[in-house]
């Protein structure tokens, strides 16, 4: 399947017309796609109250932890059991509870990001 830009046009739409408030802050996170970069693509999202998060070109580093972390999060969840939408927003929201409070990880010492960020508030 060919990502067009009214394939990321109307996913924008849907998510706006399913009623659901979007928590403050929220972005959305892409590649530099021509669909993404699209002026009509980014007007929608500001028209919406979202932020936009995608690599410099040639510079992988500045996603990395976002891409990290959702190459975890489609190698763990178990999103194939789920039949409902509550049933994909509980297993979400179950797999950042794990993630954030008990899945250790190599860079951060080893800690979850709970703890290592509880360790670098101890310091400041």
């Amino acid at each position: 399947m060919k990502i067009t830009l009214d394939i990321a046009l109307n996913t924008l739409k849907k998510l706006k017309k399913n009623g659901r408030k979007l928590a403050e802050g929220a972005f959305i996170h892409s590649d530099q796609g021509f669909h993404y970069t699209n002026p009509q693509f980014q007007k929608l999202l500001k028209k919406m109250g979202l932020g936009q998060s995608m690599s410099r070109r040639g510079n992988c580093w500045d996603n990395a932890p976002q891409e990290s972390f959702f190459g975890h999060f489609k190698d763990e969840i178990h999103i194939k059991s789920c039949e409902t939408l509550e049933d994909v927003i509980r297993e979400i929201k179950s797999y950042m509870t794990y993630y954030n409070h008990y899945r250790g990880q190599w860079n951060l010492k080893k800690m979850t990001p709970a703890q290592y960020r509880h360790r670098l508030l101890q310091v400041a």
